[in-house]
């Protein structure tokens, strides 16, 4: 018989031999792209924490989705950047705000042919940044929040999302939002909810990219703590018993074992966001010749896909679409 390690060796020992029994393989069907389109810009603007990324004007927005689709990436998420900020985020609700106009011009552009996903929070519209309603305590409102919530999610549907997507992390929001769907007539509407997000510091070029300050970046009452597993699965437990139809783990790379313990407890769908500072260090690193950035990024996406995750947001999905 064979040692162990002599059979491993040999089945290693060439490209082929190792594609041919890969265990997981990353693919293009794999990958979802987040892009950020802002109101009341004529050309698209670079993010400088994240290189290679902008904020679209609608414009080069519809330039960007049609190639992703000809490039046969099949989702995109979308996060809009208004003109008007106030204590509400009232522009996320409103049928002429920028994301409902970035919906539309999407789904006019391709069709079915990309899965339109609607973020939905409201911290981007907020001028103090945070994820819900802010009393005169400074504390979030849960239950009030709510409200707005079901109100983003009827604006979003009827301008054409095919899946609405909250990230506040608000308390009973899979259950509201649900409920609003259904009293429009979206009961096929699906809901990826952000069960899983982590008070984590690798948000930093995502707030950058949507202009909200990271003054006010202190979310840790109402996102997870990352130093806790089980408090993520009784999230996505009780996301799922709201109407929750997929679920998502964000970030991705520091949260492999959650993707593999969700796995674990619930068959639908799964998605892991490799957020703005998993992608950020690796072009930082891939700038200063220090790690080939390429090979990094494919490696960190299969390892999600690998702990169990059944789609990927990342900012390295139009460039690794190329690579593969």
């Amino acid at each position: 018989m064979p040692f162990p390690e002599q059979r491993l060796r040999r089945l290693r020992s060439t490209s082929s031999l190792r594609r041919l029994i890969a265990e997981t393989t990353l693919e293009v069907n794999d990958l979802v792209a987040p892009l950020f389109v802002r109101e009341g810009i004529s050309e698209p603007h670079e993010i400088s924490s994240l290189p290679g990324v902008v904020q679209h004007s609608r414009e080069s927005l519809v330039r960007e989705v049609n190639e992703l689709r000809d490039l046969g990436i099949p989702g995109i998420v979308l996060f809009g950047i208004p003109e008007r900020k106030d204590s509400t985020g009232s522009e996320a609700w409103n049928p002429e705000g920028i994301v409902q106009e970035a919906i539309r011009d999407c789904k006019k552009a391709v069709g079915e042919d990309i899965v339109v996903i609607a973020d939905l929070c409201v911290d981007e519209y907020t001028d103090h940044g945070h994820c819900g309603i802010v009393n005169d305590d400074e504390i979030i409102d849960n239950d009030a929040t709510l409200g707005l919530y079901k109100k983003i999610a009827q604006s979003q549907a009827k301008a054409g999302a095919d899946i609405i997507a909250p990230s506040g992390m608000m308390d009973g929001q899979v259950a509201a939002i649900r409920e609003a769907l259904d009293e429009i007539n979206f009961q096929q509407t699906p809901i990826l909810a952000y069960s899983a997000k982590y008070a984590s510091g690798l948000y930093g070029p995502f707030r950058d990219a949507v202009n909200v300050s990271l003054e006010n970046s202190d979310r840790k009452s109402y996102q997870q703590d990352w130093r806790n597993a089980r408090e993520a699965l009784a999230e996505i437990r009780a996301d799922l018993s709201e109407g929750a139809d997929m679920i998502m783990v964000k970030p991705a790379v520091t949260y492999l074992d959650i993707i593999a313990k969700a796995r674990e407890i619930t068959d639908v769908p799964i998605a892991a966001y490799h957020v703005s500072g998993e992608y950020a260090m690796i072009k930082a690193a891939s700038q200063q010749g220090w790690i080939d950035g390429d090979q990094v990024a494919l490696e960190q996406l299969t390892a999600i896909k690998r702990a169990g995750a059944n789609f990927i947001l990342t900012y390295h999905a139009k460039e690794t679409a190329k690579i593969l």
